[in-house]
């Protein structure tokens, strides 16, 4: 008897406890959701949930004070099959990057890629933003970056020929409440190419060193918190050898005001663009498709100020 009024007794205490634990992260959350609200990261009405949609940047910048910290993640192909578990188990390519927005509709970061030892700095600005009062029907972005191979020196001659460029200008309409579209265009730049020898003796690269390409991305609202998502990429210059294939994703995307998850099946393995873009040999016609993911979690800088100010106002109350 005295046994089971003590499993009781600690029962309870657990319950009370477990109540209480419920109790703060609801308050927490409440707390987060009016300082979101305040600072108008509520995501509501806003062209794409994230900046990324699968392999491609959006036209969306977070707001001033804002830090963003990601994760992209690429299985392996799945045409093996059962034997490394659709690609699961292949060798996979994983990025981890920061961005911040110093100001108003700039977007500064910084990532590091496994495949290549690949460092990435990159730029992010948002030109027009779709607004129906002020009758801009679309929105305009401009986002490009630079890239460093960072592997040992015996795979370069020139610490120049690390390097790698990429510029794109992205338009993007809300056509309606739930659907929303981009086409990009893209212009991708590597100092050194690999090269072959010409019967004549001549040395000439597989590839040139500038490469175009568009992009096509959609959106499909179900619900405030679940989305289908897809992309395609077609590269435009013909190279003399080695030409890189086109993408096809297609996925889904779940987010919340500061979180964006995204599980998809597509062919690109790299998550640096210009490496994308130039560099695919995955074709999709082959049935050389991959799983992936992207991680997005947006920070408030000034959120803690903000709970500050609300927690005085309750005292004042």
């Amino acid at each position: 008897m005295k046994y089971i009024q003590n499993h009781l007794k600690k029962t309870g205490l657990l319950a009370i406890a477990c109540s209480c634990m419920l109790q703060l992260q609801a308050q927490e959350d409440s707390v987060q959701t009016i300082a979101i609200k305040s600072r108008g990261l509520q995501r509501v009405g806003n062209t794409f949930e994230s900046t990324w949609i699968i392999d491609n940047q959006t036209v969306i910048v977070p707001l001033k004070h804002t830090l963003q910290f990601d994760i992209n993640h690429r299985f392996g192909t799945m045409e093996k099959g059962y034997s490394d578990f659709l690609g699961l188990y292949a060798p996979s390519n994983i990025r981890i990057g920061l961005g911040y927005t110093p100001i108003n509709n700039l977007m500064i970061g910084v990532g590091f890629t496994k495949e290549r030892l690949l460092w990435d700095a990159n730029l992010k600005y948002a030109i027009l933003k779709q607004n129906k009062q002020k009758n801009i029907p679309v929105s305009v972005t401009y986002f490009g970056n630079i890239a460093m191979d960072t592997r040992t020196k015996e795979n370069f001659v020139y610490n120049t020929d690390r390097l790698s460029f990429f510029h794109q200008l992205m338009v993007a309409r809300k056509i309606t409440r739930d659907f929303s579209a981009q086409a990009s265009i893209s212009m991708s730049h590597f100092n050194r190419v690999e090269g072959y020898v010409k019967p004549n003796g001549e040395i000439a690269g597989k590839t040139k060193n500038t490469h175009l390409a568009v992009s096509l991305l959609g959106r499909y609202k179900v619900s405030d918190a679940f989305a289908f998502i897809a992309n395609y990429d077609q590269p435009l210059t013909q190279h003399p050898t080695n030409n890189p294939n086109p993408n096809l994703s297609f996925g889904v995307e779940i987010a919340t005001p500061l979180h964006a998850f995204q599980v998809f099946v597509g062919n690109y393995k790299w998550m640096v663009p210009q490496y994308n873009n130039v560099m695919n040999t995955n074709n999709y016609t082959d049935g050389k498709f991959l799983i992936g993911f992207n991680i997005t979690r947006l920070l408030d800088m000034k959120e803690e100020s903000l709970k500050d100010m609300m927690f005085k106002r309750k005292k004042k109350h």
